[in-house]
């Protein structure tokens, strides 16, 4: 019998917060987000090359994420960062990254 083992809660939420930094525009958002309280879509679409449709979209994947949220206001949208999930990914992230490499040596190096 062949049984499946399911990816722990903390691998899926690190795969969900770096899928949504695996794009350019969207850290260029975090940075800006990150430097102020809060501000409007308009704001963050002045700072990017890109067209509204488009920081839409990558504001939807920010906040599906969790790292940032979003308050209407009609007819505008404000959004900031959200602090709690901003520092479990920071937590998450760190740990991650804080692994040690066992091996010294790979044998997939080049010689």
């Amino acid at each position: 019998m062949n049984t499946k083992k399911d990816y722990s809660l903390k691998a899926e939420q690190i795969a969900r917060f770096a899928k949504a930094l695996a794009h350019p525009a969207r850290i260029q958002i975090l940075q800006f987000l990150a430097s102020r309280q809060e501000c409007y879509f308009g704001d963050i679409h002045d700072e990017l090359p890109i067209a509204k449709a488009t920081v839409s979209q990558h504001l939807k994947e920010l906040k599906d994420a969790g790292l940032i949220q979003g308050t209407i206001e009609a007819p505008k949208v404000r959004y900031c960062i959200n602090r709690d999930n901003w520092q479990y990914a920071h937590e998450l992230f760190c740990n991650f990254f804080s692994k040690e490499i066992k091996a010294t040596n790979c044998s997939c190096e080049k010689q």
